[in-house]
C-alpha cells in the first residue's frame, strides 16, 4: 500500500469517527424527530428506545469525500458508482424522512432510476454460467430487464436484512471484503481502491451500529450499500471473466434468498402483497429462537446478526475456493438453496 493511501485511510477513519459522533450529537441535544426510528410496533421493530436512522448519512457523505480524493490524487472517476449509489441513497433518505411514499410507486421509482442508470453507463451482464440465458442476454431488452431485476433482488434484499444491530453492515463489510481481495489480483483495477475505502467506513459505522446500535442504516444506508455491493460485483465479474458468473450468486445467495422467499411466501402462502412488510424472514425466526432460549432482546438481537454472518461466512468459503469452477458452483448454488429452505422451515 501506498504511503498516501494509509495516509488517507487514516484521515477517512478519524473523520467518520468524528462525523458520527457530531451527528449522534446534535440530533440528541436538539431532540430532533426527523431521521428518529419511534416505532415499536411495526412487524421488524426490535428495538426499545427511539434511535436515530442516522447510517446512510454517515456512510454517504465519507463515500462522497473518497471520490473526491480519487478524482484529485488519483485520477479516478467512476460516475457509475457515484450516480448509482446517489438516487438510491436520496430514495432511501425520504421515506427516513418520514415522507411517506406507497411501496408500488417507490418500486417504480427504483425501477426508472435503474433503467435511466444501466442505459446511461451502459451496465451490462455479459454471462451467467447458464448457456440459455446467455444466448438470452444478447436480446438487448431481455438483457436490460435481466440486469434490472438483478440489482433490485440486491438493494431490496440489503434493505430486508437490515432488521438487527450490525447485520447487514457486517454482511456487506465481508462482500466487500471478498470483491477486494478478488480483484487484488488484477493490478490495474481501480475497483481494489474503492472496495477498500468503502469497508473503511462500513468498519467505522458498524461502530456506531453493533452491538448495541447507536444509528441506524434505515432505508437511506440499505439501499445506499445495496446500490454498492450491486455495482461493484458486476464490475468484480467484468474485470475478472476468469472467475464463474454464478460465483457471485453464492457471494449473494442469502440477498436473493431473502427476495425471491419473501416474495413467493407473501403472495403464495401469506395471501398478501409481496410488497407489504412481516416479520418472517430467516433473521426474525432466529431472533424469536433466541428469545425462546432465555436471551435478552439486546443479546438476541446482535447474536442474530453474529450468527447469521458466521454461518454465511462458513457457507459461502467452498465457494472461494473453486470460485473459477462453473460447475462447482452450479451445484453448489443449489445445495445452498436446498439448505437455506431446510433452516428455514426447522427452525421454530
Amino acid at each position: 500500500m501506498f504511503f498516501n493511501d494509509f495516509i488517507f485511510i487514516s484521515i477517512l477513519v478519524s473523520y467518520s469517527y468524528i462525523q458520527n459522533r457530531f451527528l449522534l450529537h446534535f440530533f440528541n441535544k436538539n431532540k430532533l424527530t426527523v431521521l428518529s426510528d419511534s416505532n415499536f410496533i411495526k412487524p421488524q421493530a426490535f428495538h426499545e428506545k427511539p434511535t436515530y436512522r442516522l447510517g446512510g448519512i454517515a456512510i454517504f457523505i465519507p463515500l462522497l469525500l473518497t471520490y473526491l480524493y480519487f478524482y484529485i490524487y488519483k485520477d479516478i472517476y467512476e460516475f457509475e458508482f457515484i450516480s448509482f449509489c446517489s438516487l438510491f441513497f436520496i430514495l432511501g433518505l425520504l421515506d427516513d424522512s418520514k415522507i411517506e411514499i406507497r411501496p408500488k410507486f417507490r418500486l417504480m421509482i427504483m425501477i426508472l432510476f435503474l433503467l435511466f442508470l444501466i442505459i446511461k453507463n451502459e451496465t451490462y451482464i455479459e454471462k451467467t454460467g447458464f448457456e440459455f440465458l446467455d444466448t438470452l442476454l444478447e436480446i438487448d431488452i431481455f438483457a436490460l430487464i435481466f440486469i434490472s431485476l438483478c440489482f433490485l433482488f440486491i438493494i431490496n434484499g440489503s434493505n430486508l436484512i437490515d432488521g438487527f444491530n450490525g447485520l447487514l453492515s457486517i454482511h456487506s463489510l465481508i462482500i466487500f471484503i471478498v470483491l477486494f481481495f478478488i480483484n487484488l489480483t488484477n493490478e490495474s483495477n481501480n475497483l481494489i481502491y474503492i472496495l477498500l475505502y468503502t469497508s473503511v467506513i462500513i468498519l467505522v459505522f458498524i461502530y456506531f451500529n453493533f452491538p448495541n446500535a447507536k444509528m441506524f442504516l434505515g432505508d437511506s444506508g440499505a439501499y445506499l450499500i445495496g446500490s454498492f455491493i450491486a455495482i461493484s460485483v458486476i464490475n468484480t465479474s467484468i474485470l475478472n471473466p476468469n472467475i464463474s458468473p454464478l460465483f457471485f450468486c453464492i457471494l449473494l445467495f442469502y440477498l436473493f434468498f431473502e427476495v425471491f422467499f419473501s416474495f413467493f411466501r407473501k403472495l403464495f402462502f401469506a395471501k398478501q402483497s409481496p410488497l407489504l412488510p412481516d416479520n418472517q424472514h430467516l433473521h426474525m425466526k432466529i431472533y424469536k429462537f433466541l428469545l425462546k432460549r432465555k436471551y435478552s432482546k439486546l443479546k438476541a438481537n446482535y447474536s442474530t446478526s453474529i450468527y447469521i454472518n458466521f454461518i454465511y461466512l462458513i457457507l459461502i468459503t467452498p465457494g472461494i475456493i473453486f470460485l473459477e469452477s462453473n460447475l462447482f458452483c452450479r451445484y453448489y448454488f443449489l445445495i445452498l438453496l436446498l439448505a437455506y429452505i431446510y433452516f428455514y422451515k426447522k427452525i421454530r
